[in-house]
């Protein structure tokens, strides 16, 4: 295993980039992570939960990376390319001015299916810019050793289980294990570096400056003919569909799954243990992500999921955990693992490392509601859905029915043990109303008297066991006094009137002991434990909620300044991590479906609200 492969005295290169400052591009299979100094930090090859090649996000030394920029002090801002996903890092320095574009090449609407080419075009805009690169791979997340072999224009990185070729217009140079190159480009010249997957009958071949102008073309072209599907006309047009973008780009083309976030172990706080990985395609999130794609009118993404979940998810199968796993792999797979990767020192040093995610097994029974409410959602916006869903809902909510008052882990995957969550019973009443709804506008068969029951009930057992008097708000569980953000979905899923006199205390008490300068916390760990040490910053779904449940209350004002202050905690790119520490830092992993589409759920409806 290499050691210090990452050298502190490299010029423009820190140790570990804020999580922030990163950027993202991808091909519908997996992505990469581009830092504002031209490295990639983290990038998985093949797909997104693959072992990664670039890791140096979680260990600066045994992760790997793939450096690209000046050799002279420069600074550096980022932007994407207009409407696209196309990343361009430009470096401004005392002679000159250089530009990086990182883009994975799409074309005829997705990108090659076996070569996985990540392109990195360099110009120099104005007088002359030194630049250097230094390709760095570490497989098997840093564990797998590799050879190279080199010519000229071209290395071949080989290892045990996979096998990269980076090809290049400029001279290349080995150490055995790492490839560097040193070039100066004068105003109008350019350099091309090209890394592709090879094997299993792709072969190798070059990337030459018109073939690389042709790829950014064509990939410039994909992502503006997908955007201009949306049907968003709003303010805030810019964060919504750079949200999308973010979303598609979460996307993995062969299933249609759709992963919370395409990195692992990021800590919800430096040093803490709240560090998990996210590669995998939670049924919640991306339920949600459909409601935010069919919003837009992006109905192709929508339908994608339905299928991934009718020929992987919805299989009827039960076990200790119900019908319906909370997350499945990417390609529909149910289990997923967890272990911790010793080895890596994690991001500025916040161990654990995790891979795979033992939280699979858990019993969170709000996914029931929000798989159903997309269903119902998907029917109503796009297209009639199959007899074959049909039978599938209608045995998902018969479950439902069944054991809707069990205690389970909640929303928040918590591991000190199941309780009575309020919102789980919240969801379940969504899984049971939205089939009820579904079933009467189609006319489709359902046991509809024990589902009005079951529905009823669930109803009633909130009002009575969720409502805290001495509080004046709905809580976290039943018989509990303890708050929490998750309650702000019961006016959202029109479970109670967003005017309703108990809602509005429950908004109250909220916003004075949850909500900090708009941003929100999910609960407080210490009234609440939930079998992790540590704190974690405000959570950024939570405050997007807040905003809808003040536009909902008829509160605009509120609402609008609290969103507007909400998009001042975005990245430089717009992009967001789960959650944001107490300077706006952003933390846990980057960029996260959750916050993306929630974004947009509120900026659609605060929008429709402000008229």
């Amino acid at each position: 295993m290499a050691e210090n492969v990452r050298p502190p005295d490299t010029p423009g290169r820190s140790r570990y980039l804020p999580i922030a400052d990163h950027g993202l591009i991808g091909d519908l299979h997996t992505v990469a992570l581009v830092g504002t100094e031209g490295t990639i930090d983290w990038y998985c090859c093949p797909s997104f939960d693959s072992p990664s090649v670039f890791g140096s996000l979680l260990d600066a030394d045994r992760g790997g990376f793939f450096a690209l920029s000046p050799t002279v002090s420069a600074q550096s801002k980022q932007f994407y390319f207009p409407d696209t996903n196309v990343l361009i890092t430009r470096f401004f320095t005392a002679d000159g001015a250089g530009e990086v574009q990182d883009y994975m090449p799409m074309t005829d609407g997705v990108a090659e299916t076996k070569r996985h080419r990540l392109i990195r075009r360099v110009l120099c805009v104005r007088g002359t810019v030194p630049f250097q690169l230094h390709v760095a791979p570490r497989f098997e997340y840093g564990t797998a050793p590799h050879t190279v072999r080199t010519n000229p224009e071209s290395a071949v990185f080989d290892s045990a289980n996979l096998r990269l070729a980076l090809t290049s217009t400029v001279p290349l140079e080995s150490d055995g294990t790492d490839v560097r190159a040193d070039f100066k480009l004068g105003e109008g010249e350019s350099a091309v570096f090209a890394l592709d997957k090879i094997g299993d009958g792709v072969e190798q071949r070059g990337c030459a400056h018109k073939e690389a102008a042709v790829e950014f073309a064509d990939t410039v072209a994909y992502w503006r003919r997908w955007l201009s599907q949306s049907q968003y006309r709003g303010r805030w047009r810019e964060m919504v569909h750079r949200s999308a973008l973010t979303l598609k780009l979460l996307t993995y083309a062969p299933t249609g799954a759709i992963i919370a976030a395409p990195t692992t172990s990021l800590p919800e706080q430096l040093g803490g243990e709240r560090n998990w990985d996210y590669r995998y395609a939670w049924i919640r999130d991306a339920a949600f992500c459909v409601y935010a794609m069919l919003r837009l009118g992006f109905t192709t993404e929508a339908e994608a999921f339905i299928k991934f979940l009718t020929t992987r998810a919805c299989k009827g199968t039960d076990d200790a955990s119900g019908p319906l796993q909370i997350m499945y792999g990417i390609d529909g797979r149910t289990h997923l693992p967890e272990s911790e990767l010793s080895h890596l020192e994690g991001h500025q040093k916040s161990a654990p490392v995790r891979i795979g995610n033992g939280a699979a097994g858990q019993l969170q029974l709000d996914s029931y509601g929000a798989l159903i409410d997309s269903i119902y959602l998907y029917d109503k916006w796009a297209q009639p859905i199959s007899s074959d869903l049909w039978d599938s809902v209608c045995a998902l909510v018969d479950w439902v029915c069944a054991h809707w008052d069990q205690p389970d882990e909640g929303v928040w995957e918590t591991r000190g043990g199941r309780k009575n969550f309020i919102y789980s019973r919240l969801m379940c009443w969504v899984a049971i109303e939205r089939a009820i709804r579904l079933a009467n506008r189609r006319g489709l068969p359902a046991d509809l008297l024990r589902w009005q029951r079951s529905r009823d009930e669930i109803y009633r057992r909130i009002m009575e066991r969720g409502w805290s008097e001495r509080r004046r708000a709905f809580v976290q569980q039943e018989g509990e006094d303890v708050l929490d953000a998750a309650v702000l979905m019961m006016p959202l899923t029109k479970f109670i009137a967003p005017t309703d006199p108990k809602w509005l205390s429950t908004l109250d008490v909220i916003t004075e002991e949850l909500v900090s300068d708009s941003l929100v916390y999910r609960y407080d760990p210490n009234a609440s434990p939930d079998g992790l040490r540590g704190d974690e910053g405000t959570f950024s779904i939570c405050s997007f909620w807040y905003v809808e449940a003040l536009a909902r209350a008829g509160r605009l004002d509120e609402a609008q300044l609290a969103f507007e202050k909400m998009l001042t905690y975005a990245n430089h790119l717009g992009l967001y991590a789960e959650e944001i520490g107490l300077t706006g830092e952003q933390q846990g992993n980057f960029p996260q479906a959750f916050t993306h589409l929630a974004l947009i759920s509120t900026a659609f409806n605060l929008d429709r609200a402000l008229g």
